[in-house]
């Protein structure tokens, strides 16, 4: 796994180069945004149970034949590894989001993962739907946004992220890599 740093300094040991000029600079704007990364992050992992429960859930009333018997949900254990699964490429999202670089994503998370699931019979077109979902409560959570008509009583909100653009560069790139692991299972 590489963080921002790691990887600035194997792209320099590439061209046999130091550290500068643009790279410098990325580094610098990393830095300067860590405070908001964090409250990214910690908006998506005290909201997690919710997220997954919900994109489950959500993918569940989709497609109701998914736990009839016979279907990927149906039994328990089916289900409660759906909602393992799910919870594990959320908190692999959270980890790249943290690090800035989709690597650790891309090794512990994707690398073999469609041909697991084809292999198991597990329905990419269902997971896909899941992960976009899990990517709209994500989107909305590091806004602190969540929909207060959906959530009622529990709703949950931050209140530490307080910017004019809404952290729109970390909503973005939380969705890129929301958008690997829908890519990786397509």
């Amino acid at each position: 796994m590489l963080d921002s740093f790691s990887r600035a300094v194997v792209t320099a040991d590439a061209k046999t180069a130091a550290i500068g000029g643009a790279d410098l600079n990325a580094l610098k704007g990393f830095i300067a945004e860590g405070n908001k990364r964090l409250d990214a992050v910690n908006a998506i992992a005290s909201n997690a149970s919710c997220c997954v429960s919900d994109a489950v859930a959500g993918m569940i009333c989709e497609n109701q034949g998914l736990i009839q018997a016979g279907g990927n949900c149906y039994p328990n254990r089916r289900m409660a590894a759906c909602l393992r699964d799910a919870e594990i490429v959320l908190r692999y999202v959270t980890y790249a989001l943290l690090a800035g670089d989709a690597s650790v994503l891309d090794d512990r998370c994707l690398n073999g993962l469609k041909e697991t699931y084809a292999a198991l019979g597990v329905p990419t077109t269902s997971t896909v739907r899941a992960v976009q979902i899990m990517k709209a409560q994500a989107a909305a959570h590091i806004q602190d946004n969540p929909s207060e008509a959906l959530a009622g009583a529990k709703l949950r909100k931050m209140g530490s992220i307080v910017v004019e653009d809404r952290c729109a560069t970390l909503v973005a790139e939380a969705s890129s890599y929301f958008d690997r692991v829908i890519s990786a299972l397509s």
